[in-house]
């Protein structure tokens, strides 16, 4: 990933982004060469060594990864265009053009796919935890009938990312004049775009 400088984000908030976010794009390439993405939720362990998911079984993506294979897990943030007649520069010399805002995470490694039940029951159960422990009643995998668990986790396989790289970028107007940012920011609640992809704080990175 192209990161200049000032994009990049800080390492304290790497892990919360992908948090946040809950899913990624697994990207592999298959024996012929042609690259698969399939869109996952994801869990990343705490000490970022690994992230796992799972992919229903009726997915061909699974079956072309081999043992170890290289993969590339894209987690995108909120993003949107950024259009110059926002910046306070256009009034005072016009040497300005539009961009896009956005920010994403990449980790890279290497995939294992599990077709272990235990495993994969192990996996739903952490993804479920994840997701639901913020609710006041949170819906937990043993809520569901026995019979209906095991049917439904035969219907999928667990995959596994070993991370051994990983890419972080931020790119929210940092490089822009404060009187821009301020511009930028407008224009985005005007245009009922996500603010998450405006201008952030980087006075202490």
């Amino acid at each position: 990933m192209y990161i200049p400088h000032f994009n990049v984000m800080a390492d304290a908030d790497v892990h919360d982004f992908v948090a946040a976010m809950g899913s990624a794009e697994i990207v592999t390439v298959g024996a012929d060469g042609v690259p698969l993405a399939t869109l996952l939720p994801i869990l990343w362990s705490d000490d970022g060594g690994t992230v796992i998911a799972h992919m229903a079984r009726a997915n061909p993506h699974w079956r072309a990864i081999a043992p170890g294979q290289p993969c590339l897990a894209i987690v995108a943030g909120p993003q949107a265009y950024i259009s110059p007649s926002w910046y306070a520069a256009k009034a005072e010399h016009g040497r300005v053009v539009p961009t896009w805002n956005y920010s994403s995470v990449h980790l890279t490694g290497t995939a294992t796919v599990h077709d272990d039940p235990a495993w994969v029951r192990d996996a739903v159960t952490r993804l479920t935890d994840r997701h639901e422990q913020r609710r006041d009643e949170p819906w937990a995998v043993t809520d569901a009938p026995e019979t209906y668990v095991g049917k439904n986790l035969k219907a999928i396989v667990g995959i596994e990312l070993t991370v051994t790289t990983v890419e972080a970028k931020a790119k929210l107007s940092q490089n822009r004049s404060a009187e821009d940012q301020a511009g930028v920011a407008a224009g985005l609640l005007e245009d009922g775009a996500d603010p998450a992809a405006g201008p952030q704080d980087t006075t202490s990175r």
